[in-house]
Order: structure tokens, then sequence, then C-alpha cells
């Protein structure tokens, strides 16, 4: 998964090294000594940059709910018609669970790690899965869906969790494609009236 560039300024040098790190090994394994390191900063500068671990993971889940919605919208919308851009969706996680780096949502990662002692850490997740399923209500309004598009994009955000679940937990490799297909069906069958009755 690509997002944004960054910049090799400090601040982005440390969150990127912080995604690398809490990504593959998960935010309780990784210290502070590791991050500096990973980073090619002091350990000075870096509590200057986070005064807390606590403050680095916030900013580092932050930073990764923006990365990854940038590059879900980046690969969604190089589809060119629109009433194609909900499905294309899952041919961006088909692509997304290919990469050797993928280890399924980090905001849920972490918030399976720390949501029950750090509120921060569930909110933001929460937050991420907000914008995603308002993304996925909005790519259906654009294509001119004819059923109701919040109830459409919180069926298909079951997908999507499912999937990314599937391929993360269980390295189910057709879990994007066996989404996608059970996504069509949805939104076929309330083009025809029969989603709700």
């Amino acid at each position: 998964m690509q997002g944004a560039p960054f910049t090799s300024d400090p601040p982005d040098q440390v969150l990127a090294a912080a995604d690398r790190l809490f990504y593959r090994h998960g935010v309780q394994a990784v210290g502070m000594d590791a991050l500096r390191e990973e980073a090619g900063v002091s350990l000075r500068r870096l509590y200057q940059l986070y005064p807390s671990k606590g403050a680095l993971v916030e900013a580092y889940l932050r930073w990764r709910d923006e990365r990854w919605r940038s590059w879900l919208r980046y690969s969604v919308e190089g589809c060119s018609e629109l009433t194609e851009r909900p499905l294309a969706v899952f041919d961006a996680l088909a692509e997304w669970f290919a990469d050797e780096e993928f280890r399924g949502c980090a905001l849920v990662n972490a918030t399976a790690e720390l949501g029950e002692t750090t509120p921060a850490v569930r909110r933001q997740a929460e937050h991420h899965k907000r914008a995603v399923r308002a993304y996925l209500a909005k790519l259906l309004s654009e294509a001119g869906h004819p059923g109701d598009p919040e109830e459409s994009a919180a069926q298909l955000m079951l997908l999507l969790d499912g999937a990314i679940v599937q391929a993360g937990i269980a390295g189910e490799t057709g879990a994007a494609r066996r989404a996608k297909a059970m996504a069509q069906y949805l939104l076929s069958d309330a083009s025809h009236g029969r989603v709700g009755h």
C-alpha cells in the first residue's frame, strides 16, 4: 500500500519509521530506542517531537488513517466509470492483500492491543471506520446507486472489514474477490428493489 509521499522532515521520518515497526511487530513490542534507530534521529529529538510513546502512537494512527484513505481514493478514482467505483474498492483491497507487508488493518490491530486501556486509540479506529464508510456512501451516490447509500455503504463496510480480517488472519488470498462478488450481488439486489424488503 502506498500513501501520499512523505518528506525527509523529522516528524515524517519518525512516523514512517513507526509505521514500519508498529505495523510489522505491533505497538507494544516496539520501544522508543528501536524507533529512534529506525528513524535516524536522536532520542532527545524523538521526545521533543513526541513527549511520550502514547503521543507517538496517536500521531502514527492519524498518519496511517490519512495515508490509507488517500491510497484508497487514488486506487478507486483511477477507475473512470463512476458506476464501477464502489466495486473497485475491492480490487484495491486485492492489490493490498497481495503486498508481502500486508498485516491487516493497522487501526484494528492497535485497538486489539491497546483499545481497552487507551481510549484515544479506539476513538481513532472508530474515526477511520466512519470515514471509510462515508467514502463508500459517497461513491454509491456518485454512481447513481438506486438504494439507500448509507445502508448500502454499511453493508459494503461489513464485506470490506470481513475481507481484511480473512486476508490478515487466515491468509485468505481470495477474500477480496469473494467480497467483491457478494458486493455485486447486494448492489444488484438493491437496484432491483429487493434489499431491505
